[in-house]
């Protein structure tokens, strides 16, 4: 039996399950007192002054070229911050400065957030790794695959796991792949339980286990968050991750008050200029009716550079723990076989919905091994390094996400300010 999958149901486990549910409520009461990330000069953390230099140079300069109305960014080491920077406007209209402060529509960058919601009731022993998703959602036992479209629906050759759907190895697509989109799969509109319905009506593209497919399996996992936990998928991240970590601008809208923080995101428009581009029907200033698991949060660049911290410390931030060291090592190494691995040119992939870096030679920038991140449609990224202690977030709001190679940059003149 593999032990890192599956949990007792034994007395042990469910003392055990008690002491952790104590300590949620606990962290739940600490929320007066969020833990602090104290600034610290980049030489005092081992990173030359002059390289971060031209790290915002770098930001300014793509502002100038009109690559990115604004953007901010942060870098930790050792637990402290040595870094934060902003450049250029949250609006091109309205000549809101960036700051540190702005908010941005995170997408992708939710995935990891969910994953640890996830495993933090792992940790209860909610469910296991293993576990058929129908045994929680019934509706996945009418599941079918369709491979191509001469095959005809077949079940499929085993049931989907929740550890499918953490690899995105379940046979679910993406939200904007043309059979979702026919299907009206996805919409802000809905809420979580029609999202469940909608999406088991559309055959699987091939078997549980087979292959990554990038696809909406995180937003499944948030409907799970809701049924494990007894909570809607929000309470859940509000009282559980962001009250603790002191994520105070992160969450699934903004609010009236906060509205003049939140960023506009531009696409490239002829002539070089700018011009704004509107992803959602249902727009991020407004309340959906779909808690996305997948790509519904915003965020600050301090709030999620907290969230990268915690997980750099092993699950835990300021004296509050959300996680387990060994839930944590778990959660943030590769989980897929050597096979998927080169299918997806030598990169990993782990529960925590990152890539994971197995080999530096792949990336077109500087990383370590074990290296972990994962980026947002919308233009932000992260990464956690874990052999050099160092926390990278960069958030811009930019459809395409990464316009000329603007992360890469970025990410090689933080990696050359390490100086010892």
């Amino acid at each position: 039996m593999d032990v890192s999958l599956t949990r007792s149901n034994g007395v042990l486990g469910r003392v055990l399950s008690v002491m952790l549910c104590v300590g949620a409520v606990a962290l739940v009461r600490r929320t007066d007192v969020p833990p602090v990330m104290t600034r610290a000069t980049p030489e005092s953390v081992g990173l030359a002054a002059s390289a971060l230099g031209d790290a915002t140079s770098l930001l300014n300069r793509f502002v100038q070229e009109r690559k990115v109305a604004g953007a901010a960014a942060a870098v930790a080491r050792h637990g402290k911050i040595a870094y934060i920077e902003a450049a250029g406007v949250q609006d091109l209209e309205t000549r809101a400065p960036m700051s540190e402060q702005s908010i941005f529509r995170i997408y992708s960058m939710t995935k990891p957030v969910t994953a640890a919601a996830v495993m933090m009731l792992w940790e209860e022993h909610r469910f296991d790794l293993k576990d058929p998703v129908s045994k929680y959602l019934p509706e996945f036992d009418a599941v079918r695959v369709r491979a191509s479209a001469a095959d005809a629906p077949r079940a499929p050759s085993r049931a989907i796991t929740i550890e499918d759907l953490l690899l995105h190895t379940s046979g679910l697509n993406h939200r904007t792949s043309e059979v979702y989109q026919r299907a009206q799969v996805r919409s802000r509109a809905i809420a979580l339980p029609q999202f469940v319905t909608n999406i088991v009506r559309v055959p699987l593209m091939e078997d549980p286990g087979t292959r990554y497919r990038y696809s909406e399996a995180t937003t499944v996992l948030g409907r799970l968050v809701e049924i494990w936990s007894g909570k809607p998928f929000d309470v859940f991240l509000e009282r559980r991750v962001f009250r603790p970590l002191g994520m105070s601008d992160t969450g699934f809208w903004v609010a009236p008050a906060d509205r003049r923080r939140l960023t506009t995101v531009y696409t490239p428009a002829p002539g070089g200029a700018l011009t704004p581009i509107e992803i959602e029907t249902v727009p991020f200033t407004e309340r959906p009716a779909l808690l996305e698991g997948a790509v519904g949060l915003v965020s600050t660049v301090p709030d999620y550079l907290r969230f990268g911290q915690m997980l750099l410390n092993k699950g835990t931030l300021g004296g509050v723990r959300l996680l387990q060291a060994s839930t944590v090592a778990l959660m943030t190494a590769n989980r897929l076989s050597d096979s998927i691995v080169s299918a997806r040119g030598g990169i990993g992939w782990a529960l925590l919905n990152v890539n994971v870096a197995l080999d530096a030679a792949v990336f077109n920038y500087p990383v370590s091994r074990g290296e972990y991140g994962w980026d947002g449609s919308a233009g932000t990224i992260f990464w956690v390094d874990p052999s050099l202690g160092l926390v990278t977030v960069l958030m811009t709001q930019s459809v395409p996400p990464n316009p000329d190679g603007f992360r890469g940059e970025f990410k090689t003149r933080i990696r050359k300010s390490v100086v010892k």
